[in-house]
C-alpha cells in the first residue's frame, strides 16, 4: 500500500514537473538555463525512481499524466458549449468511440462544419476512434435545426454525388492509416444502410413507441418554426426521431456511446440519449460544441463570393488561405483556439504580443490561422501554392521567378485585373507601346519614366532598358504574363491565338 502511495505522489510530482517544463520551454528567453536543467533534472530523478517501482505501469502511468483528458483540452479551447454530464468526461479517461453526423445538402463541407472535423480530430489524437456518420437518409428528409425554412428536398441521384464530395473532405483531413485494426481508424458509415431499409410501420413500432410528442414539441427547432408563418411540415418534425435511431443503432453495432454536434444539434442528441435509455436501458453520453460566429454575432464562414468550401474544386486553396487571412483581429484568436492544434502557450502568448508588443507586425496571427487551417484542409501543397500566389498578387511584391508558374498565374487571374489580347498584337513589339495598349500606363513618356526609374517589372523582374519588347520567353506556358508598375498595379495579359 506504501508503494503505491510513493508511485502515486511521484506521479503527481512527474505531471508538475512536466508542465513546469513546458512552461519553461515555451518562455525559454524569460528563463536562465539553469534553471531549465534544473527542472529537466529534477524530473529525471522522479521517472528513474518510478522505474524501480515495481509496483505500477510506469510506461501507461506517464503515458496517462503526460497529457490532460481530451475533454479537458476542448474546454480550455473553448470547444465545449454543453454536455450531458459528469459522466461525459469519465466515458472518455479510456479509449470510446466518438460520432459527428453530416448531412449531405452540398458536394462538399464548409468551414463551417470544420469544426466538427476538428473535435473528431482531438478525439483521435486522445486515443478515441472517430465516427463519421453520413446522412444518407436524413438528407432526404432535411434538418430544421436552426433553419427558418424548409430545406427542398434532394433527388437521389444528387445525394449519391455529396455524398462522394463529401467523403473526400474527410479524407483530406482526418488521418486515416487504412489498417481495420488500428484502434484510432476513422469509421465512415451511411444511415441509408439501416434507416434506408425500415418499413414506415416498423419505425412507427420501434421507435415512435418509445417516444413522447410532448417532448418532440418542446424542443426549440421545433417550437420556432410551429410559431412562424413558415410552420413546420411532418417530415421535418420527424427529423429527431431519426437521427435519435441513429444514436441507438450506433451503440448497438458499434459501441458508439458518446455523440458530438453543434449546439443546434442538443436537442436531437438529448432524444437520442433518451431513446436508447427507453429501449435498450442504456446511459449514451452527448456533448455539443459552439457554432463559429463572428464578433458581431454573424455566422462564421460565408465570403463575398458564398461558401468557404473545404473541396479545392469549389474553392482555390488560395481563396480559402485569403479568407482566413481576412479574420479580424478581435476574432483570429479564438479561431486559432478553435481550429488548430496549436498549443494554448503559444496562442495565449501570441494574444499578449498583440495587445502589448511593439515588436509585433500587423496580421501576424493572421497569417498563422491562414497557414495552419489550410494546411489542415489543403494538405503543405495548398499552403505553398496559396503563399506563391498572395506574393505574385501583392502590389509591388516581387518573387521569384520560378514561383510564377502557369498554376499559379492561372489561380491569379481573378484576383487582379486581367486583359485577353491576341499575340500578334504581343510579341515582338515594345514593352512602352504594350504599357499604354493594355492601359496601365496613360502615355508613352510616363511609361519610360518608370522603365527608366526602375518601377516596371515583367513576371516580377525589374526591366530598365527603354529597347526592351516582348519576347515569346516572356509567355509562362505560352499564354499568360505578369506586368507591373511601381508598388501599386499589377495586370495579367492573357495571350489568344
Amino acid at each position: 500500500m506504501a508503494c503505491h502511495s510513493l508511485s502515486f505522489v511521484l506521479l503527481q510530482q512527474l505531471k508538475t514537473y512536466r508542465k513546469d517544463l513546458r512552461t519553461v520551454l515555451c518562455y525559454a528567453r524569460r528563463f536562465s538555463c539553469i534553471q531549465v536543467a534544473r527542472l529537466r533534472k529534477e524530473a529525471s530523478l522522479v521517472k528513474g525512481r518510478l522505474r524501480q517501482l515495481h509496483c505500477c505501469n510506469y510506461d501507461g502511468a506517464v503515458r496517462h499524466v503526460s497529457k490532460e483528458s481530451v475533454i479537458e483540452v476542448l474546454k480550455e479551447r473553448g470547444l465545449i458549449d454543453q454536455t450531458t454530464g459528469p459522466e461525459v468526461e469519465k466515458l472518455c479517461q479510456k479509449p470510446t468511440k466518438v460520432y459527428v453526423g453530416f448531412d449531405p445538402t452540398a458536394d462538399s463541407l464548409h468551414i463551417g462544419n470544420l469544426l466538427g472535423i476538428v473535435i473528431l480530430r482531438w478525439f483521435q489524437k486522445y486515443g478515441h476512434q472517430p465516427v463519421i456518420l453520413l446522412g444518407g437518409a436524413t438528407g432526404k428528409i432535411g434538418d430544421p435545426s436552426g433553419k427558418s425554412t424548409e430545406r427542398p428536398l434532394l433527388d437521389d441521384e444528387t445525394i449519391a454525388r455529396n455524398l462522394q464530395g463529401i467523403r473526400r473532405n474527410f479524407q483530406q483531413i482526418l488521418f486515416f492509416s487504412h489498417d481495420p485494426n488500428n484502434p484510432i481508424e476513422p469509421i465512415i458509415l451511411n444511415n441509408d444502410d439501416w434507416l434506408g431499409k425500415m418499413s414506415f410501420l416498423e419505425f412507427l413500432r420501434d421507435v415512435g413507441k418509445y417516444t413522447r410528442v410532448g417532448t418532440m414539441l418542446g424542443k426549440e427547432s421545433v417550437r420556432s418554426r410551429m410559431n412562424s408563418e413558415e410552420g413546420i411540415s411532418f417530415t421535418e418534425f420527424s427529423y429527431q426521431l431519426l437521427q435519435a435511431y441513429d444514436f441507438v443503432h450506433l451503440y448497438k453495432h458499434y459501441g458508439v456511446e458518446l455523440q458530438a454536434g453543434g449546439s443546434d444539434q442538443w436537442g436531437n442528441i438529448v432524444a437520442g440519449k433518451d431513446l436508447a435509455r427507453r429501449l435498450l436501458g442504456a446511459n449514451l453520453h452527448g456533448l455539443t460544441f459552439p457554432l463559429l460566429t463572428n464578433s458581431d454575432g454573424r455566422k462564421f464562414g460565408k465570403s463575398e463570393k458564398g461558401a468557404v468550401w473545404l473541396s479545392p474544386d469549389k474553392l482555390s486553396p488560395f481563396e480559402f488561405y485569403q479568407f482566413l487571412y481576412q479574420t479580424s483581429d478581435a476574432d483570429v484568436i479564438r479561431l486559432l483556439k478553435c481550429l488548430t492544434f496549436l498549443p494554448l502557450l503559444e496562442i495565449e502568448e501570441l494574444e499578449r504580443d498583440m495587445k502589448s508588443s511593439s515588436a509585433y507586425k500587423p496580421n501576424t496571427a493572421q497569417k498563422l490561422l491562414a497557414e495552419e487551417v489550410t494546411r489542415m484542409v489543403h494538405g503543405e501543397e495548398g499552403v505553398k501554392l496559396a503563399q506563391k500566389i498572395t506574393s505574385a498578387s501583392s502590389p509591388g511584391r516581387l518573387v521569384e521567378e520560378s514561383s510564377l508558374d502557369f498554376e499559379t498565374l492561372r489561380h491569379l487571374k481573378g484576383e487582379i485585373p486581367s486583359r485577353e489580347i491576341r499575340k500578334e498584337r504581343l510579341l515582338e513589339r515594345s514593352l512602352i507601346e504594350v504599357l499604354v495598349e493594355c492601359g496601365i500606363m496613360k502615355s508613352k513618356s510616363e511609361a519610360r519614366r518608370f522603365i527608366s526609374n526602375g518601377g516596371c517589372y515583367i513576371n516580377n523582374r525589374r526591366v530598365q532598358e527603354l529597347d526592351r519588347s516582348i519576347g515569346q520567353d516572356d509567355l509562362v506556358e505560352n499564354s499568360m504574363l505578369l506586368l507591373g508598375i511601381g508598388k501599386k498595379q499589377k495586370i495579367l495579359l492573357v495571350a489568344v491565338e
